[in-house]
């Protein structure tokens, strides 16, 4: 049950693609600081997901081609357990992201349109167990980020052809939580509150290839503060129930540069606030192998999207198979998610543009554990 307990993370963080708010590519678990002694980990899976729709009548009625691209992923994570009571972690991770390209050629309303975004979090935790079964956690996060987006297209009128880039830059924030665990019948519940980090982007803006601006100015970007629930509980020999409830304040995150914002009268990027429910069970079949399967909802917001994120909720499933060998594991996974209907809009008022039907989204992975 032990190992089995312990392996139930991998599932969640390599093999699942996040996908919440449309850019969140991880769900920044601790579940690494519950681990046996010292562990290190590596992780790395890819994505492909499979977004396109048709044009509103307005702009012909064609087809967007396919507009979010396939993208890897990698995870490290080292646990060190200092004495009974005192432990720590330094996780890296790449949470948010974005790989959305409309083709040139394809939709008339919105061609050309792209969007890239990257980032990698340095999260460092500590946990101190106390001994009525309770435990405290917290430490710093450190982000480095990047992006560039181009808009183009009818829809966009006038601001067809605007960039902008975001240089990479870091920005720093802080986790905090508390847990409770009961080891005889595997149960365990931790709760932890991220911050918000916010990133100071110099920041160049062009239209049609000429600046917009004599100098670079100063993009503030506040990736969004989030609350994780996660936990778990033995429900018969060999046998785990686990599950987790996130929540993600994505209505903190905007993306404002300072001449688009003064053109169009607002900012590049609004995304909904989410929840995202994930439960799953989890079975010992011999001592070396385990398997799990779990499934992820996330209610659907307002139909109205940007064109930079646009899904809206999703369903999936996934399952992993898990093998130990004395210090040795190593989890394999598979997730297939159906995302929402969304219809992407652009300008004052709040207009479709158009509408993205039949979505998912394909992603497997694998993650090696060492335990010492």
């Amino acid at each position: 049950m032990t190992r089995l307990t312990t392996g139930l993370g991998a599932l969640l963080l390599t093999t699942a693609p996040a996908l919440a708010g449309g850019i969140e590519r991880a769900p920044q678990s601790i579940a690494i600081l519950f681990e046996q002694g010292n562990y290190v980990e590596f992780g790395a899976g890819r994505v492909s997901p499979d977004v396109s729709g048709r044009d509103v009548a307005l702009f012909g009625g064609g087809a967007t081609g396919e507009v979010a691209e396939d993208y890897s992923f990698f995870g490290f994570g080292y646990k060190h357990q200092f004495n009974d009571q005192l432990s720590a972690a330094l996780i890296v991770e790449q949470p948010y992201g974005a790989d959305i390209n409309y083709p040139a050629g394809g939709s008339l309303a919105l061609g050309g349109t792209y969007a890239y975004v990257d980032s990698t979090t340095y999260t460092a935790l500590l946990r101190y167990k106390l001994d009525n079964g309770f435990g405290i956690h917290g430490g710093v996060r450190g982000s480095r980020a990047d992006g560039e987006v181009n808009l183009s297209g009818l829809a966009y009128g006038g601001l067809s052809g605007y960039n902008v880039e975001l240089d990479s830059e870091w920005g720093w924030g802080y986790a905090v939580g508390a847990s409770w665990e009961r080891p005889d019948i595997a149960a365990r519940v931790s709760l932890t509150f991220n911050s918000s980090i916010e990133h100071d982007f110099d920041t160049t803006e062009t239209l049609g290839g000429a600046p917009l601006a004599a100098e670079e100015s100063t993009t503030t970007v506040k990736t969004p503060r989030s609350w994780n629930l996660e936990g778990q509980t033995g429900i018969a020999p060999g046998t785990l129930l686990f599950g987790s409830i996130r929540w993600v304040n994505w209505s903190e995150f905007r993306v404002d540069p300072e001449v688009f914002t003064g053109l169009a009268g607002g900012g590049l990027v609004e995304l909904d606030d989410t929840t995202t429910y994930v439960i799953g069970v989890g079975r010992k079949f011999t001592d070396n192998w385990s398997g799990a399967a779990s499934f992820t909802y996330e209610k659907s917001g307002d139909d109205l999207v940007s064109p930079l994120a646009p899904t809206n909720g999703r369903k999936g499933i996934s399952l992993a198979a898990i093998y130990t060998q004395d210090k040795w594991k190593v989890t394999t996974g598979v997730s297939y998610f159906k995302l929402g209907d969304a219809d992407p809009e652009t300008g004052t008022p709040d207009v479709a543009r158009a509408l993205m039907r039949d979505s998912d989204a394909l992603g497997v992975g694998v993650k090696v554990g060492y335990s010492f």
